[in-house]
């Protein structure tokens, strides 16, 4: 087996996607894997808010709020024969204008203000995906972006860094029916059902218990 037979592996990234015609806009891939993902799943209980009604015990309101986190390395370090006067400001630029609206749409709310417009919409960011794996393509709302610069070259650009990224899926309880992101996550959630499908399923003398 020669180096190019050698499989290489899948890359995670996010993927901006045009909401009503589903295709990508931008695609930002990971320069590392992260080491670790830590994920949250809390269940949208019929009855958490209190007591509640007896008969609401073991209803969902609708899917679980799944939250991720990670960090993001970026290290141009082993690169600095490459022509870079930005060092990673590009990279780190890229992924704050996802949590940042653009400029001009800026500018264009402003003169709606001045015009003595009531009611001006919020800006509406495009419709990011995480990706990690075939199995797991999410649509996603950024809700944290924390950046610790941790070398830089001669000119002070940042050429490493740790990215702490969070992350919120998208589900049908925050999308509207037919919107293009809330279809992705119900093909997402449909391949979870599938892959229940394949798991083992454990008997009940094994727990100790003859019958329930």
């Amino acid at each position: 087996m020669t180096i190019a037979d050698i499989p290489k592996p899948v890359r995670a990234g996010l993927v901006i996607v045009d909401p009503q015609r589903g295709t990508p806009q931008q695609v930002i891939v990971l320069q590392f894997n992260p080491d670790s993902l830590e994920r949250t799943l809390a269940p949208q209980a019929a009855g958490a808010d209190g007591a509640g009604d007896r008969t609401e015990a073991l209803r969902l309101k609708g899917p679980a709020v799944e939250n991720w986190k990670f960090t993001a390395e970026i290290d141009a370090t082993d690169q600095l024969d490459v022509a870079a006067p930005n060092g990673i400001h590009p990279h780190l630029a890229v992924l704050e204008m996802l949590v940042n609206p653009s400029s001009a749409r800026l500018r264009q709310n402003e003169a709606l203000a001045a015009l003595g417009t009531l009611e001006i919409t919020p800006i509406e960011s495009p419709l990011t995906l995480f990706t990690w794996g075939n199995k797991r393509v999410l649509p996603v709302r950024l809700t944290e972006l924390s950046v610790t610069e941790e070398a830089f070259d001669i000119e002070l650009n940042p050429i490493r860094a740790a990215v702490g990224i969070g992350l919120r899926v998208l589900t049908t309880s925050d999308l509207p029916t037919g919107h293009r992101g809330s279809e992705l996550y119900m093909a997402h959630l449909v391949q979870k059902e599938r892959l229940v499908g394949t798991a083992a399923s454990g008997r009940l003398d094994t727990l100790g218990v003859r019958g329930i």
